[in-house]
């Protein structure tokens, strides 16, 4: 079964709001073996909703909508399917009842225009809506389906869930998704897809993506297969030739992020860590920090971005910022081996740099960083010279930093000395 999604609303077409919900309704169509050909946007114009409707009927059959089921005027998704289907809107008395008693538990009085609500294309199966008082609707028209549900996600995902799903899981030909996400840090886009290409391009019925995100880069295989063993081997071999061209590039095979996957391995090994940041702000502090039970592992971190900071609160020397400068390879060390000894971590992370727009110069240009990991045996520096806005910039020190305290683990774990194939790798420069 093929399927289309039309989120409804001209709040969607404003950069103040974003499409969640088609999100949402993709994953768990293709849980289904319901591929998903296209989402559209249309704002609340009866005109539009009517041509996006008529399209799609034409082109799958299933449309799933969201949005446009309120009182207000605005809201034309009934009107408008009732409309272009030749059907009657009729008044659904269980439906109205259900609205008032919902606003008589909030000892409210139903507005009367809330019986807008209760109006239903002829032929509709009504969706009770458990958390709202726009009920869902389900409408077949000949070999088509069309499915409206309501705006606000917390609704419209429980409605797919209880009242969706189990009528599209019958309509299943047993044909589904088999997905495997891999994250990679290290390298950039054209990088991973030189070195992936000859792989995946043997596999004509698996499709490969190569996503560029800030700090990692994103590979998805996606094969639609009714023969579930089939599929799983099939991806399988895939992913074992990325990992032999990608090597311990590969950071996350689930989806995790790069300080989830640090912070399970900081965990694993009961490995503590400490942070002293200057150009990333807290960024560091704040990813390792939003993990639940951080605190088994995160002793503490600081914000030194004045240089009398990196002194009292790292024991950088005063002569040492003088002399080599505060965005330096000799000033990131003392950071991350100041912060370690103050805290008593295992592990200390010192991050400075020039994140712009301002600050730099010819011989430190903005996007000049320096991050150091010190740890018992001694300190690991990396100097970086990374691309894009203050913001981006930051974040990508924040992954690379992290990664570095990844590699430490995967290649030092227990606090011993990075051996020197880890070593060598991690001191070459970024490239993103």
């Amino acid at each position: 079964m093929k399927a289309e999604i039309i989120a409804v609303g001209s709040e969607l077409l404003t950069p103040d709001r974003l499409d969640t919900n088609s999100l949402f309704l993709t994953e768990e169509l293709n849980k289904l073996g319901i591929e998903v050909l296209r989402k559209t946007i249309v704002g609340d114009n009866s005109e539009e909703l009517s041509d996006a409707f008529a399209g799609a009927l034409k082109r799958v059959e299933l449309v799933i909508s969201c949005g446009g089921l309120g009182p207000t005027a605005d809201d034309l998704t009934r009107e408008t399917v009732a409309d272009l289907l030749g059907r009657k809107l009729q008044r659904d008395d269980r439906i109205l009842h259900a609205i008032e008693t919902r606003f008589r538990s909030l000892r409210r009085e139903m507005p009367e225009i809330n019986v807008r609500q209760a109006m239903v294309p002829e032929g509709a199966e009504v969706l009770d809506n458990a958390r709202g008082t726009a009920p869902g609707l389900w409408i077949e028209h000949g070999d088509r389906v069309i499915v409206l549900l309501p705006g606000p996600p917390k609704e419209m995902r429980a409605l797919f869930e209880a009242a969706v799903a189990p009528r599209l899981t019958p309509r299943s030909t047993g044909l589904r998704l088999f997905h495997r996400e891999l994250r990679v840090t290290g390298l950039g886009e054209s990088h991973v897809e030189q070195r992936i290409a000859p792989i995946y391009k043997r596999y004509e019925d698996v499709r490969t993506t190569v996503l560029s995100a800030p700090g990692e880069v994103q590979v998805h295989l996606r094969l639609w297969s009714d023969q579930a063993e089939h599929a799983k081997k099939t991806l399988g071999e895939i992913e074992r030739g990325f990992d032999i061209a990608l090597t311990d590039r590969i950071f996350s095979r689930d989806g995790q992020a790069l300080h989830e996957v640090v912070a399970r391995e900081l965990t694993l090994n009961n490995t503590t860590i400490a942070v002293a940041e200057s150009c990333t702000g807290g960024l560091l502090a704040q990813r390792l920090t939003s993990i639940a039970g951080s605190s088994s592992f995160f002793l503490g971190g600081v914000v030194c971005y004045s240089n009398e900071r990196k002194t009292a609160w790292a024991d950088v020397s005063p002569e040492l910022i003088a002399t080599k400068g505060a965005v330096s390879p000799e000033v990131a060390v003392a950071l991350g081996d100041g912060i370690r000894r103050r805290v008593g971590s295992a592990l200390g992370l010192g991050v400075t740099g020039i994140a712009g727009p301002g600050g730099g110069s010819e011989e430190k240009p903005v996007g000049t960083v320096h991050i150091a990991l010190a740890h018992s045996a001694g300190v690991v520096e990396r100097a970086l010279a990374l691309p894009g806005d203050r913001d981006a910039i930051r974040w990508q020190a924040s992954q690379v930093a992290l990664d570095m305290v990844r590699m430490h683990l995967l290649y030092g774990a227990g606090g011993g000395k990075l051996s020197t194939k880890a070593q060598n790798r991690i001191s070459k420069k970024g490239n993103f």
